[in-house]
């Protein structure tokens, strides 16, 4: 399945998010990409901007994809829901098509980490799910799980963080719905 959604994933335009946030960085910021997938687009991007690209993603496949695909990044295997707090310092943490993989009644612990991983004025880039739902379905041939929680609650959870939302919208490339939150740490 690796393939395959890494060959599709340029369906899903999350470059002019991406684009937002290497804005709002200095050259040379760290950036943690969670679920980074293949590295491509968005590790590609970033290390083309000239920041240092660090990525986890709990696919082996993906990850080897991931070094493939973006050599300067710094690519391992790795379980979002295993991190704990401080475990990184970096200036800047992505999170794409990941959080909706973790049940939900998880979101909450996993983006305060997330948080904890950045410096007063550091920015989280991720998308949630647009609507409250749980359940199996069928991608790319193989059954996946998605839990996420609507748009209210996926916000509320970003601010409780300590977290300031400057971007919050519904995202509808690929032919999916996707809230994506750009938010900055008070």
């Amino acid at each position: 399945m690796a393939s395959q959604y890494a060959g599709s994933r340029s369906k899903l335009r999350s470059d002019k998010y991406v684009r937002k946030l290497i804005n709002k960085l200095r050259k040379g910021s760290t950036i943690l990409d969670v679920g980074c997938g293949s590295g491509d687009p968005i590790g590609v991007q970033l290390a083309g901007a000239g920041h240092v690209v660090l990525g986890i993603d709990i696919s082996e496949e993906m990850v080897r994809l991931a070094q493939k695909n973006c050599p300067a990044g710094q690519y391992m295997v790795g379980d979002v829901r295993s991190l704990a707090k401080e475990e990184y310092q970096v200036d800047a943490v992505v999170c794409f098509y990941t959080m909706f993989h973790i049940p939900r009644d998880e979101h909450e612990r996993v983006i305060k980490v997330l948080a904890s991983f950045l410096p007063r004025g550091g920015y989280l880039l991720l998308s949630m799910g647009d609507r409250e739902w749980e359940g199996e379905h069928m991608l790319y041939g193989a059954r996946m799980w998605s839990s996420q929680w609507g748009v209210t609650k996926n916000r509320k959870i970003v601010e409780q963080a300590g977290m300031t939302v400057e971007l919050d919208e519904i995202d509808t490339s690929g032919g999916e719905r996707h809230q994506v939150i750009l938010a900055r740490k008070k």
